[in-house]
């Protein structure tokens, strides 16, 4: 029993690792692509518009309740220590430094990402990719490149958006609704807020649009030729990337402090 059970463990090790590497790879080929011509610009605004303009809704509205619910769980957390001019230092910060970046790119990666990744894979259950080979199209150049720069491009802007909507969401709590100074709101932010966590959220922002983007035409492009296979890699890569975006953020977070 023991025998197996590390052999299972060397094999699943074993299996990571490649996947890793294949990962790796498929990233560093994508890139080396995207800088021969052609660029084709037309598939990146559209890649840009599918991505980020498609996403404004559920990540406006995300937004907004986020930042509802941080001025109404700020305000009467501060009240207890009678530092409710602070409301506005608190729901900015935890906007820019880790929730504006983290659910905007959860909200990308459920809405874009899994439309992205079921794409790719119907592409490739298909055989329309065998069909780009076959009329020398590189399938990375044509259709992974430009998701890529898109992701790099749309959730960076998308996260930007997040952060007003949700600063302006706790302003509507905390200020219309609970009476906070508005005066002593927006001065609270002015004074807390630095280029450092600026800085941080762009940061992140960026690296959240590759890992997106990177995973989901990932899993889509080396889907099993199945139905199965489609739903299974469209699940893994949801599930990977917001993994992978909760861990890369604390490590960057961790850099950054």
């Amino acid at each position: 029993m023991v025998t197996a059970m590390i052999t299972r463990l060397g094999r699943t090790t074993l299996f990571l690792l490649g996947e890793m590497g294949r990962m790796l790879l498929f990233l560093v080929a994508t890139i080396a692509w995207f800088t021969r011509p052609p660029l084709r610009p037309l598939q990146i605004l559209k890649q840009l518009h599918f991505i980020g303009f498609k996403s404004s809704f559920v990540v406006v509205l995300t937004a907004a309740f986020t930042g509802m619910v941080l001025g109404l769980q700020g305000y009467y957390s501060l009240r207890k220590f009678g530092a409710e001019a602070a409301l506005g230092s608190a729901v900015a910060l935890s906007m820019i430094r880790e929730l504006g970046p983290v659910l905007a790119a959860l909200m990308v990666t459920a809405r874009a990402g899994s439309a992205m990744t079921a794409e790719i894979g119907i592409m490739r259950i298909t055989e329309q990719i065998d069909a780009l080979d076959t009329m020398a199209i590189n399938p990375l150049q044509y259709l992974i490149s430009p998701k890529l720069v898109a992701g790099l491009i749309g959730v960076p802007l998308l996260v930007a958006i997040f952060d007003v909507v949700g600063i302006y969401g706790g302003y509507l709590v905390g200020v219309e609704l609970l009476g906070v100074n508005a005066g002593s709101y927006w001065s609270s932010i002015e004074s807390a807020v630095e280029w450092k966590d600026v800085y941080g959220g762009i940061l992140k922002s960026i690296s959240f649009g590759l890992i997106v983007s990177w995973v989901c035409c990932y899993k889509g492009y080396y889907t099993r030729m199945s139905a199965e296979g489609l739903g299974t890699a469209t699940t893994e890569a949801v599930v990977l990337t917001s993994v992978l975006i909760l861990v890369w953020d604390y490590f960057l977070t961790s850099v950054l402090l």
